[in-house]
């Protein structure tokens, strides 16, 4: 472990300190975060502590094995991604306490799986002479990468769900409904319930499990749908970026600083 954090350390002192210092300072955040949540007994949240740690190291990772440069700007974003969602929104619950913050991080992870996927093909187009994809094209396999991912991470929240009794696809108060499984003639014609205002939920001997105050209780589709939608506002920002910037990569070169490029020359180990 030592000699691993020593390489770590010797690359970005080599490249980019401003990732180091992000790297380090975020690191011993999530340490303090461990320690703390196993002095309080919380122990699965010092595992997603620990699960932080290892995707902290990713990036150095994929640079040694892959021979790719991550920019300065991509690193740091994907280091407070990472911090961002495992530390504050699970264990610190700012997904329950800010508004929002789940669905800024689904158009975050839009966006940088968006640039992820350009570089993929990008990549193609610049190191291989038989290969010359149009600017249209790569940019359509961008959105088509990020949305995947998208789609894979909302699967994998449905299976926590159903397997594990989580709720990672967060519930929501509604107060309208409409559906066809209470149509009695069986037409397949919808029947719309507006204005609730309670809902009781019985078990099978009529006794009162728990009332649900303010309306009725959407398990988790809104929430999906709502995450799709602004991964799909990511990825369609990014690939009109990366668009842009593959017909004139001079005049829109900030783009470059959200695309993994090949490495020129292999770092030092």
């Amino acid at each position: 472990m030592y000699k691993i954090a020593k390489k770590i350390k010797y690359t970005y002192q080599k490249t980019k300190k401003s990732s180091l210092v992000v790297y380090l300072v975020l690191r011993i955040l999530v340490v303090i975060c461990m320690i703390l949540q196993i002095i309080n007994g919380e122990f699965t949240n010092a595992m997603l502590c620990v699960l932080s740690l290892i995707l902290f190291a990713l990036p150095f990772f994929i640079k040694k094995r892959f021979k790719i440069e991550l920019p300065n700007t991509l690193e740091i974003l994907i280091l407070f991604f990472i911090f961002a969602s495992e530390i504050l929104g699970e264990i610190s619950n700012f997904y329950g306490f800010i508004p929002h913050w789940d669905t800024l991080l689904h158009a975050i992870n839009g966006f940088l799986c968006a640039g992820i996927g350009f570089a993929l093909v990008d990549l193609l187009n610049k190191n291989i002479a038989s290969i010359n994809l149009s600017p249209v094209f790569v940019a359509l396999v961008a959105f088509c990468f990020s949305m995947t991912v998208g789609v894979v991470w909302e699967f994998f929240e449905f299976g926590m769900d159903y397997i594990f009794k989580k709720d990672m696809q967060k519930d929501r108060i509604v107060t309208t409904i409409s559906t066809v499984t209470l149509d009695k003639e069986k037409n397949n014609k919808p029947v719309v319930i507006d204005n609730i205002s309670r809902t009781i939920i019985l078990d099978e001997e009529g006794n009162i499990l728990t009332t649900i105050e303010g309306g009725y209780l959407d398990i988790g589709v809104i929430d999906t749908i709502k995450d799709l939608m602004v991964n799909f506002l990511g990825a369609v920002i990014f690939s009109i970026i990366g668009l842009l910037y593959i017909t004139n990569r001079d005049k829109y070169s900030f783009a470059s600083n959200f695309i993994p490029t090949k490495q020129i020359k292999e770092l030092s180990s």
